[in-house]
């Protein structure tokens, strides 16, 4: 077989002299073609080399362009960048143009041919893309890669786990945010520090500055000791700030303050505290319309979104469920103490045909009733039941009313099921009243859910309890507003 053909393509004589001289005494076949129109040129011609390296260029955008101008030609060309240790923006921008991977100079022998080795080598390549691979990242999560765009998801991580920029993570509610940002952060060289989670959405503003930022005695009342934040709390190491779309604008504000100076002042401090944190990303909410609504500061979301990571839901990654429905069941079982339970052709058959609208939390959960309850009847009946009123939600029309879900036909139900169906009834009537009770009160208010929550005489938090059990988003609002001001104007 031929020796592995590598182009390389840089503006230093001597550092292509001293790759060329390398990847021969390794067995490589090595051509070397400076930037701009010779490399372009070079890449039109056959053979076309197995892998390019190619210099980044001197902080310059000519690595960049020549990069763009190669996979314009050539989409399916690999192509490694070697960068010096300032060029981490630089570097980001190649990966979201279509580099593979990086090396960072001054370049080491060893980890030039193993990352030669992984990505000439078809072999191994065709391995890693096809095997299951569920690996601890800490924080009692897991993170699988059983899908192409799972393993997708892996290479972004770990091509951005040591490049100290923030990262956006963006997917529904339920597919993984935060396991993605324990991976990154078990990658980085900041993995021997901590990782705190904030959660933006489940604090009034007040107690969420004080709990990023801390505070100093006597700051408001009930401060009788000076308390650090998150941010000091997690210095050298990683935040991630969990539902950052929720974050009130006078917060949004003092967090980009951060990002630009790494420092702050705690609540009524007059100190400048400096700190060095990387600083992780997360929502399930379209950020876009957040902007458009001002209710997102378009500064603070390019600051953060240095590079975005999107988590696919889980009915796009369906070839994972069987292997998640196992893994969850031997974890639970191991936590109750519990023999698992086997999921059976019919019931895997129903998890595969149900949509998991919650994503992997919801997985979870039903997991964890089916090995309490140990009734593979009853689990099935569950999701046909939520596969039900799923459909009922989806095809309400403003001139209808939505009706609970209709029994399946006697033919189609044990006489278990039977017996259980007027339950599934009555709960599903009782969350479609609830639904459109909530959505009315958040269309009233324009999704103030403060207000919302007076109007409906309950508890802030017990509101957004009631938003993410009934999973109602805009969109889904959307679909049921023009009904009930149907119904209004018709009485």
């Amino acid at each position: 077989m031929a020796a592995p053909h590598i182009l390389v393509v840089g503006s230093e004589p001597a550092t292509v002299h001293s790759l060329n001289s390398l990847l021969e005494g390794n067995s490589y076949h090595a051509e070397a073609v400076a930037f701009g129109a010779p490399a372009v040129a070079r890449i039109y011609r056959n053979p076309m080399p197995d892998l390019v390296l190619m210099e980044l260029g001197n902080g310059h955008s000519e690595g960049l362009q020549t990069l763009q101008r190669f996979l314009q030609l050539r989409p399916d060309l690999k192509v490694i960048m070697l960068s010096k240790v300032g060029d981490s923006r630089q570097v980001v921008e190649a990966i979201r143009i279509g580099a593979h991977d990086y090396i960072t100079f001054p370049l080491r022998e060893f980890d030039l041919l193993q990352l030669l080795k992984r990505h000439v080598n078809a072999e191994w390549e065709a391995d890693s893309h096809t095997k299951e691979s569920v690996e601890e990242v800490g924080g009692g999560h897991f993170f699988l890669s059983a899908s192409p765009l799972m393993q997708k998801v892996r290479l972004q991580a770990e091509l951005l786990a040591n490049i100290d920029v923030p990262v956006l993570i963006l997917g529904e509610s339920g597919t993984g945010k935060e396991v993605a940002a324990h991976l990154i952060h078990k990658l980085s060289a900041r993995s021997g520090r901590r990782l705190l989670k904030v959660n933006c959405a489940a604090l009034p503003g007040e107690l969420l500055e004080s709990e990023l930022f801390g505070y100093e005695r006597g700051a408001f009342t009930g401060a009788t000791r000076t308390k650090a934040g998150k941010f000091e709390l997690c210095d050298k190491g990683t935040i991630l700030l969990d539902e950052v779309a929720e974050m009130p604008g006078n917060l949004q504000a003092k967090l980009l303050h951060v990002l630009q100076d790494k420092q702050f002042f705690h609540l009524g401090g007059e100190t400048t505290i400096e700190v060095d944190v990387r600083i992780l990303a997360a929502t399930n909410v379209d950020i876009q319309q957040a902007m458009a609504e001002r209710r997102f500061r378009e500064d603070l979301y390019y600051r953060l979104s240095a590079f975005t990571i999107f988590l696919p839901p889980l009915r796009e990654r369906q070839e994972e469920i069987p292997v998640l429905l196992r893994h969850f069941m031997q974890r639970i079982a191991v936590q109750y103490s519990r023999a698992a339970l086997p999921f059976s052709a019919r019931l895997m058959d129903a998890c595969l045909h149900y949509a998991w609208p919650g994503n992997l939390r919801e997985l979870q959960n039903f997991v964890k009733r089916y090995l309490v309850m140990g009734d593979e009847s009853m689990a099935i009946s569950e999701l046909q039941a939520d596969h039900r009123r799923k459909l009922v939600m989806v095809d309400t029309v403003p001139d209808s009313a939505p009706q609970p879900a209709p029994p399946a036909p006697d033919s189609v139900l044990s006489p278990e099921e039977r017996a259980r169906d007027l339950k599934f009834l009555v709960r599903n009537l009782k969350d479609e009243t609830e639904i459109q009770a909530i959505t009315k009160a958040l269309a009233e208010t324009n999704w103030n859910r403060k207000r919302a929550a007076r109007l409906l005489h309950i508890s802030y938090r017990g509101l957004l309890y009631k938003i993410h059990q009934h999973r109602i988003t805009r969109v889904s609002a959307s679909q049921i507003t023009p009904f009930l001001h149907h119904g209004e104007s018709a009485t």
